[in-house]
């Protein structure tokens, strides 16, 4: 096997290992395929199969109090009706339950999911907040009281009466045209009976289906929070992870998914608390998230509390307009990534916004943009294949006459062509590799771009997911259950440069059919992804065919080929002084050779 086809047979394995690992099954589906299994033995066994969350509900619709749970702490708030108050303004809609003092409904006004029903992030009993006290020997959670509500405004009071001038009392204020909500809770007159110097503060969400691809939610879906001094950090977004919040203050926490976030900034600070979060099977759901923070309690006859709640979009300027940072839930990517769209593509897509585009017709034009700052490396990089074909004839002589058995001295002679012609080898890379940052950063972008959602361009319904040219109703191994148009059309496009790009280099044998294989892989990776982020791709690679097509009537190779053979007769090449670099490069293969010639002996 010679080393061509040793490195072809390499990199296919490569390929193929990182397509087992792309679409192996998530955790989500295999628990889903797990329980639909054991639900359907119990089906054959005769048995009868209740959904989970419907005893769930049952247990919590029947509780049970003694007379004398009646007479102690609270009392007086363990049996109510459940009642509802609102609070609206131009931008939520948040419905309050006297059960538990809390929010239990909220929605986004001015948006729609993706099936036209209003966005609401999570409502029913599955949500739970409250407060954990340890009072009189008791736990007592405030989740399970029924509180007393008063309204005055905008402005809502939850009471609940612990005994006489002794209660809990959570305050909601919310200010017009504002996405957050003023919380404040109060604990009057316990000094004297909650045992400990801390309480804990608990908050269970299941954040709801906003979205048409609940896959892509579940990609960019994830608990996050932030240290008083620190970053901005975040759970799993792929599978249930449990995190102990241990290393300092914790100033907040927010339940994030896709493109909406319900966050809790406390502005005295969180001890240390817990965070979870669990990827469910059930359908329409997204993540369910769990909050256990603590609160320090210095026992005052009136301790406050003051916090926020923000919930909104997760557009990049209105979580910064909110402050702590909340703009870092936004994935940007990873270093150097995120630097490059936060500080470059963000501010210049944010311009180009300004004109009342449609964004079909901005990313074109931010393609351009991109395109022509990167048009010096694009030449230097066509320039340096150019050379590379015009040097291969010689190439291919140098290796006829020193034969395929000799490598080391093949490489040797290589070099010396290279050393007189003038030709950097590396020259094709190096603006290849210096583009890929710009290139790579896009890859986040536009998938965390609130303002491509429910946007059109073209057949394509909304930019922030994928486009459904073909429905097949089932779900296909490596493709899925839809094909995207705008992700076939990449493919095609990026097929053709693969092709074009194989005739300037000159590539030959396994190498090239090697480059075919990438955009096979890429149709079953991003055919989930947003049209916007094809649309993108597509874009980049007709302007690039574009380009490499301009330069290479600006290029003639007989041009470089006379210059290649002027550069090869200059004597004062000759003389140069090599550098010491070049020196142990030849030394080196001057040993090698040696070896070789020894080891035939």
């Amino acid at each position: 096997m010679d080393r061509n086809t040793f490195t072809g047979l390499f990199l296919i394995m490569i390929i193929l290992a990182g397509s087992f690992y792309f679409f192996k099954p998530s955790e989500a589906e295999l628990k889903k395929a797990k329980e639909t299994e054991q639900q359907d033995s119990l089906k054959k066994a005769g048995a009868v199969v209740a959904p989970k969350d419907t005893v769930k509900n049952t247990i919590a619709s029947t509780p049970a109090v003694d007379s004398l749970a009646l007479k102690g702490p609270f009392g007086t708030a363990l049996n109510g009706k459940k009642a509802n108050t609102v609070l609206d303004n131009e931008k939520l809609l948040i419905t309050l339950s006297n059960k538990g003092g809390k929010i239990s409904s909220v929605e986004i006004k001015g948006q729609k999911t993706f099936d036209g029903k209003p966005s609401i992030l999570f409502q029913g009993e599955a949500n739970k907040f409250g407060l954990i006290l340890n009072a009189a020997g008791k736990t007592i959670n405030t989740n399970d009281l029924y509180f007393t509500p008063t309204k005055a405004g905008n402005k809502v009071t939850m009471h609940a009466d612990y005994g006489a001038n002794a209660y809990v009392e959570f305050v909601y204020d919310l200010k017009p045209a504002s996405n957050k909500v003023n919380f404040n809770i109060n604990l009057v007159g316990l000094q004297q009976v909650i045992a400990n110097n801390t309480i804990n503060l608990n908050w269970d969400a299941t954040l709801l289906q906003q979205e048409k691809s609940l896959e892509s939610e579940h990609r960019y879906s994830a608990p996050y929070y932030k240290y008083l001094d620190g970053d901005v950090d975040h759970l799993s977004v792929s599978k249930d992870e449990k995190e102990e919040l241990t290393k300092g203050k914790i100033q907040w926490i927010s339940f994030k998914q896709h493109f909406f976030s319900a966050s809790l900034i406390s502005k005295q600070a969180f001890d240390k608390g817990t965070l979870e979060v669990k990827v469910p099977t059930t359908p329409g759901l997204v993540k369910n998230y769990s909050a256990n923070m603590q609160l320090p309690y210095a026992h005052q006859a009136n301790q406050v509390y003051e916090m926020e709640f923000y919930f909104g979009t997760n557009k990049f300027s209105e979580l910064k307009a909110q402050g702590y940072d909340l703009e870092q839930q936004v994935d940007m990517g990873y270093w150097p990534l995120k630097y490059i769209n936060r500080f470059i593509v963000l501010p210049v897509f944010n311009f180009l916004n300004s004109f009342g585009w449609n964004y079909g017709l901005i990313i074109l034009v931010l393609t351009i943009l991109l395109k022509v700052a990167l048009s010096p490396l694009t030449y230097k990089s066509y320039l340096s294949m150019a050379k590379m074909r015009v040097l291969k004839p010689e190439m291919d002589e140098i290796k006829e006459k020193v034969g395929e058995d000799n490598p080391t001295l093949v490489q040797q002679e290589y070099l010396k062509l290279y050393k007189k012609a003038g030709v950097n080898p590396l020259g094709g890379c190096l603006p290849m590799v210096l583009q890929l940052p710009l290139v790579m950063a896009f890859f986040f972008f536009f998938p965390n771009l609130f303002e491509l959602r429910q946007e059109s361009f073209l057949w394509m319904k909304d930019l922030s997911t994928y486009d459904e040219f073909i429905r097949f109703g089932v779900k296909l191994p490596f493709i899925g259950d839809h094909l995207s148009l705008m992700c076939v059309l990449m493919t095609i496009s990026t097929l053709i440069m693969t092709y074009f790009n194989n005739q300037v280099s000159g590539a030959t044998g396994q190498m090239k059919y090697i480059g075919y294989i990438m955009p096979i892989i890429f149709l079953g990776v991003l055919n989930s992804y947003p049209a916007g982020l094809n649309y993108y791709y597509f874009l980049a690679n007709l302007m690039t065919f574009g380009q490499q097509f301009l330069i290479r009537k600006m290029v003639d190779d007989d041009k470089i080929h006379a210059l290649i053979q002027q550069n090869k007769a200059r004597p004062a090449d000759e003389k140069k002084k090599k550098s010491k670099f070049q020196q142990r490069l030849d030394d080196y293969m001057r040993q090698q050779q040696q070896t070789q010639a020894k080891g035939k002996k």
